[in-house]
């Protein structure tokens, strides 16, 4: 890797046949690269990211690579999405792993901003989705996609990218920004990506790393209740009330594990569900330990486009 915090690498120059990945630091320098191509007609397609890069996000890399002519990855734990109790100065970082895999899955560039660099000092202006952030995670996490969604509008502003790509895992983050996109009439193309997950069903997480062994196989119940819930989807349940306590049933069986939220929801506007009809969407929250994972699956009728796994 080689950083290039305020210069700019010359168009074609190639590393044993590949191109080198830029590596950008400041603002300014990543505007410059970025509305460089731009300008020549080059489709940018962009993943941002908080690190400690799992196969998930390298999922989302192999995307923005196949659909666009340049591809720029960020790297930035954001701490206005982080509450005063949660765990920001413990996030996992794995710097040089993290960008050998976005030069293995052809990043062009890599945007390391420091917080001082994308907030600087007395920032006090913030963007707020209504109503799509208030359920689910929105309820336990105060302020947490305030602070999502002002990272991401200033991260689209920096950028232009033509296309951005975010997994299903963060189903309600996605509903955030797909919002703010469209309220805001952002000339942005957001593409939803499958949950990529363990062998044994969990999805990938940085905050995986955070389970010991004996609460990393007993995180598998998130994944378990979840089937529970689309067998019963299958099987064509309409009451609400009985996929909640069915998984609920599940998560409570292990000893570890106590559920921030167990939810089924209207997928689009994720307002509590009495009945199923033509889908919905199965969300859960669960403390494995003091580790904090999330989950969920969209479900909808076979005539509609699928089950949605």
């Amino acid at each position: 890797m080689q950083v290039y915090p305020n210069a700019f690498q010359p168009e074609g120059f190639f590393f044993l046949g590949k191109p080198v990945m830029e590596t950008l630091t400041s603002v300014a320098a990543m505007k410059h690269w970025s509305r460089s191509h731009l300008a020549k007609g080059e489709s940018l397609g962009f993943v941002p990211t908080m690190g400690y890069l799992h196969e998930g996000h390298v999922s989302l890399l192999h995307r923005g690579r196949s659909e666009n002519r340049k591809l720029v990855a960020s790297i930035f734990v954001n701490p206005t999405q982080f509450g005063p109790q949660e765990d920001l100065a413990s996030y996992p970082k794995a710097p040089e792993a993290d960008a050998l895999k976005c030069e293995e899955a052809g990043v062009d560039a890599l945007f390391l901003p420091t917080a001082a660099a994308m907030y600087g000092p007395d920032f006090h202006t913030y963007v707020d989705v209504e109503r799509i952030s208030d359920p689910l995670c929105g309820a336990s996490r105060a302020g947490h996609f305030r602070g999502v969604a002002t990272v991401v509008l200033k991260l689209f502003n920096i950028l232009r990218p033509s296309a951005a790509y975010f997994g299903m895992k963060d189903y309600q983050q996605l509903q955030v920004i797909k919002t703010m996109v469209k309220e805001l009439d952002l000339d942005v193309r957001v593409v939803s990506c499958p949950t990529i997950r363990e062998d044994d069903g969990l999805a990938m997480s940085s905050r995986n790393s955070y389970l010991s062994p004996e609460e990393r196989k007993q995180a598998v119940c998130l994944f378990q209740a979840i089937e529970q819930a689309r067998l019963m989807f299958e099987l064509g349940e309409r009451d609400a009330a009985s996929y909640i306590r069915a998984m609920s049933e599940r998560i409570m069986r292990e000893p570890d594990a106590r559920p921030v939220y167990v939810s089924l929801v209207h997928p689009e506007t994720l307002v509590d569900l009495t009945e199923v009809e033509n889908g919905c969407l199965a969300a859960l929250a669960v403390r494995i330990g003091k580790t904090r994972l999330i989950d969920n699956m969209l479900f909808e009728r076979m005539e509609t486009g699928g089950n949605g796994r």
